[in-house]
């Protein structure tokens, strides 16, 4: 893509109106479908985020407690910090098939291209045009670094906080990818996005996990996509018959929005799946991944985040929800994966499944079983003593 000066930059003496006219017009050319500018102030729901970390909302996403004043505050990422640019880019690219049984569902934003790769190329180019436009400095991100993101794109005019705290675009909805570029050149900001969920709690009764305490409060720790994702560890036993079928992520609090019944469609290929299959994977073809058959597949994919034995601890939950007695079969194979946590989770969906055959394979992981937390699951799916409140 060329970076030759725009016609409305003749001279870096352009007045900031045609700088940000022309700022806008290239990241258009780029592929974003809004742009807005935001002044580099500190974030107006720094407040809420403090008390939100305090109150251990973020769960084990021990990263967003580390240096917190950097995501409030731009000028604590780039000294002198004026301006904000916030991006946004659509990947919706239609309803996903309808997943059956023995099929996992994954988040839309991860059906496709990883999007950090797909978006860091249009945003450095964007980066270099404002360099050589107005030799200012530059920080760029898309969900990669320190900033509320959400915030600066309200107060950019992009759309607003919803009560399920995405961003919402009046027209577009919420099926956004956002991008941000900090740079200390002066630009006039556009005019904060006004809120327009009104009396509509639709996303917050959908929730399954009740994760939504209340309007734009979300306890993560309670949110699938957090547990699908973000959480490294065994998923609480509570949680596990809430997730459904999720694999990687969900939407249902966006699926429920009015604002995305008419979502605009994306320009970009790259967000569309492979293939219907890719869509709505088999939970077995998923649970039989070996660390090079994952890596293989997800290599370009969100889904690489939650690494394999996160994805196949997803999935052995999914068959234990699903009820399915022809998932036995795969989940006795998984019961002896080399990763403990697979291991568990599919000790613990065998218990959910139930009857002689699940007994028969339990019991003989029982005997064979040298894991504390294996055998605990193991114990708990046959029975044997209580739920414990450690998993």
């Amino acid at each position: 893509m060329s970076t030759v000066p725009h016609p409305e930059l003749e001279s870096r003496r352009c007045s900031p109106e045609s700088l940000a006219s022309a700022i806008k017009s290239r990241a258009l050319e780029l592929g974003f479908d809004f742009v807005g500018i935001a002044p580099a102030l500190p974030a107006p729901h720094a407040e809420f985020f403090r008390r939100w970390l305090e109150f251990g909302r973020a769960g084990a996403m021990a990263y967003m407690s580390k240096d917190p004043e950097r995501r409030i505050n731009p000028s604590l990422v780039l000294p002198n910090a004026k301006s904000v640019i916030s991006l946004a880019v659509s990947y919706y690219c239609g309803d996903p098939p309808q997943a059956g049984l023995d099929q996992g569902r994954i988040a839309r934003y991860a059906l496709g291209r990883d999007y950090h790769e797909v978006l860091q190329e249009p945003l450095r180019l964007l980066a270099e045009f404002i360099t050589k436009s107005t030799g200012g400095a530059c920080k760029v991100y898309t969900d990669t670094g320190p900033i509320l993101e959400r915030d600066y794109a309200m107060l950019a005019g992009i759309g607003w906080i919803g009560k399920n705290t995405n961003l919402i675009h009046p027209r577009a909805g919420s099926w956004l990818f956002l991008a941000e570029i900090i740079t200390d050149v002066h630009l006039p900001p556009d005019p904060p996005a006004s809120e327009h969920c009104g009396r509509c709690n639709r996303c917050l009764d959908a929730c399954p996990t009740k994760a939504l305490l209340g309007p734009r409060d979300l306890d993560a720790s309670r949110c699938i996509s957090y547990l699908t994702i973000e959480l490294k560890g065994p998923i609480p036993r509570d949680m596990r018959p809430l997730i459904g079928n999720w694999i990687f992520g969900c939407d249902i609090c966006q699926e429920v929005c009015p604002f995305n019944r008419r979502p605009l469609r994306t320009r970009n290929r790259l967000f569309e799946p492979t293939s219907k299959e890719a869509a709505v994977p088999k939970l077995a073809d998923i649970l039989r991944l070996d660390e090079e058959g994952f890596r293989r597949q997800f290599r370009n994919s969100p889904i690489k985040r939650a690494k394999r034995q996160g994805l196949l601890r997803n999935a052995a939950v999914a068959l234990g929800n699903s009820k399915d007695p022809q998932a036995v079969p795969v989940l006795a194979e998984a019961i002896r994966d080399k990763e403990p946590l697979v291991r568990a989770h599919a000790a613990w969906a065998l218990g959910q499944i139930g009857g002689r055959a699940a007994e028969n394979v339990l019991g003989q992981a029982l005997r064979s079983e040298t894991d504390p937390g294996v055998l605990e699951e193991i114990a708990f799916a046959l029975g044997i003593k209580e739920e414990s409140h450690v998993c």
